[in-house]
């Protein structure tokens, strides 16, 4: 575990392992490295893994105020250690800003992405004065709220889903995390496809969707790999949204290098 420093000073926690070539795994909405390490572990026999903790997040810092040109500049100083351009996978909204990052100009071997949060807009549309009320609801420090706000408006949950995971033991661990919603909503807007943006990323790019996830994510899925000019569409029948280590890690092996875990 190491620090590297972002542009604007913000400190980044990276943890490194393994050894191959270099994999840089980005984590998604509510997710820190507890939730990003296991799949590295699994990874870390054929690749040098760097898992970072996005800002705000874990042991990173968070020098305000956040843009999205301020984040890449932290997947900046992680590809800085990586010697090489990596491959790279990111989980959830951690897709969506490696592509920005790819649409911007940074160079990576190959890219795997897990249900980034792009919905076409007959599927799925944030509620009225989300992005506001989110806002107020972290200000105020109500984060059991801006979390339900999420939950139910942008993940488009079930009520009694959200219950039961207020009423888990994980629910104290994503209150700590939930101000970082406002960063998730900064980088993804109102969730649309930029479609124009995201035809310029050549990179060959394998986009992974669970076949019991909810229609408009994998409807997303299928769109963004359509857009993207070397992009394929991997469908994990059986799985939703929740990302399973066990089940993901051969096939990145596999996309990434051709060979098994």
């Amino acid at each position: 575990m190491h620090t590297v420093t972002s542009k604007d000073g913000t400190p980044i926690s990276v943890d490194q392992f393994g050894e191959g070539p270099p994999l840089v795994l980005i984590e998604g909405a509510l997710n820190d490295l507890a939730t990003t390490k296991p799949l590295g572990v699994l990874l870390s026999g054929r690749f040098t893994v760097f898992a970072y903790d996005r800002r705000g997040r874990g042991a990173s810092g968070d020098v305000q105020p956040y843009s999205v040109d301020r984040e890449i500049e932290d997947l900046d100083a992680v590809l800085a250690e990586t010697g090489e351009p990596p491959y790279v996978f990111g989980n959830c909204s951690g897709g969506a800003l490696v592509l920005e990052a790819a649409a911007r100009g940074r160079e990576f071997a190959a890219l795997a992405l897990y249900e980034p949060p792009y919905s076409l807009p007959e599927d799925r549309s944030l509620p009225p004065r989300y992005s506001s009320q989110l806002s107020s609801f972290i200000a105020e420090d109500r984060r059991g709220d801006a979390l339900e706000l999420f939950m139910k408006g942008c993940a488009d949950l079930p009520d009694e889903a959200v219950a039961q995971v207020r009423s888990s033991p994980m629910w104290v661990g994503l209150e700590v995390l939930a101000p970082t919603l406002r960063y998730d909503d900064a980088l993804m807007g109102d969730c649309s496809l930029p479609v124009e943006r995201l035809s310029s990323v050549r990179t060959p790019t394998l986009v992974i969707d669970g076949g019991d996830s909810l229609p408009w994510a994998r409807n997303g899925v299928r769109a963004l790999a359509d857009v993207l000019p070397n992009g394929r569409r991997h469908s994990m029948e059986g799985h939703t949204h929740l990302l399973v280590p066990e089940a993901v890690a051969p096939l990145l092996a596999d996309f990434f290098t051709g060979s098994r875990v």
